[in-house]
């Protein structure tokens, strides 16, 4: 019998968790499956039940929520034979997307049952984890007073690049790739794992999270009606193909700048107390269920 443990984001609401169990129950009867549902409670919670369930050899660990959720509980399954699958209910739900796990939630628990497995490459920023991205530019500064904000959502995060936009000034960057220098002014400097930003924009259509490598991203200083295009371009996933952004690929990553004052992984700010940033990339270090 498989032990499952589903963790719920609850910011989801109420409404939505009577949902979740009426479905949980219909996917995975009792007379074949050991489930236990948990809430997150407090910050880091979710690597904490995450922690526990392979110690309790769970088989597969669900998190249910968005990038920022499925980040921390990630946290406790890198290198364990516990399985992570995702129920995408984030606004973004860029690794979702990057894996092509279905937003709807009855098809998502359909690619639960199926079980496919496959090892996933995680991403590491000063030794905090990233699945999909972290980065350093404007994206940066946008994750950290995203935090402070009550509108959530696409239209929460698209208010505050236009009230933030005119006041940034875009750094020049010491980049060193697999040990190959660059110096670049940019307005974004992201390392991708994988190919989503999230809401379907991709500054890096080419990345995967199986490939090996992290995909560099650096984008030139731009005004503001040149973030039509690159918004369209990266929704069409062709940004690689313009003058808008500079690609390179490598597993080791260090950035360097005057005004380094941000780092945000999987959209979510976290403190930069360091003169540098050491990405990295660790191959197959986790197992995750993934779309047929």
């Amino acid at each position: 019998m498989k032990k499952i443990l589903f963790i719920i984001n609850r910011k989801a609401g109420t409404d939505r968790d009577k949902r979740l169990g009426g479905a949980i129950n219909r996917y995975f009867p009792a007379d074949q499956y050991q489930v236990e549902i948990s809430h997150l409670a407090y910050l880091g919670h979710g690597k904490d039940l995450a922690l526990q369930a392979v110690k309790n050899g769970v088989h597969t660990v669900v998190a249910v929520g968005g990038d920022g959720s499925i980040n921390e509980i990630a946290q406790g399954l890198v290198g364990s034979n516990t399985a992570l699958a995702i129920i995408p209910l984030g606004s973004g739900n860029g690794l979702a997307r990057a894996l092509k796990i279905p937003l709807d939630v009855n098809k998502a628990m359909e690619l639960i049952v199926a079980n496919r497995q496959q090892p996933m490459d995680v991403g590491y920023a000063n030794e905090h984890l990233f699945l999909s991205n972290a980065g350093v530019g404007f994206d940066a500064l946008v994750a950290d007073e995203f935090r402070h904000t009550t509108k959530r959502g696409l239209y929460g995060y698209a208010k505050l690049v236009i009230q933030r936009f005119n006041g940034y000034k875009p750094d020049a960057y010491s980049i060193s790739i697999d040990g190959k220098k660059l110096e670049e002014n940019a307005f974004l400097l992201t390392v991708a794992n994988g190919n989503q930003f999230g809401y379907e924009f991709k500054l890096a259509p080419k990345a995967s999270v199986f490939d090996g490598l992290l995909d560099v991203c650096i984008m030139p200083p731009v005004n503001f009606l040149q973030l039509i295009p690159v918004s369209l371009y990266s929704l069409l996933g062709k940004i690689d193909k313009t003058r808008y952004l500079k690609h390179y690929t490598g597993k080791s990553v260090t950035i360097s700048g005057k005004s380094l004052q941000y780092l945000q992984v999987d959209g979510d700010a976290v403190p930069l107390t360091a003169a540098a940033v050491e990405l990295r990339v660790q191959e197959k270090a986790i197992k995750v269920i993934v779309s047929q």
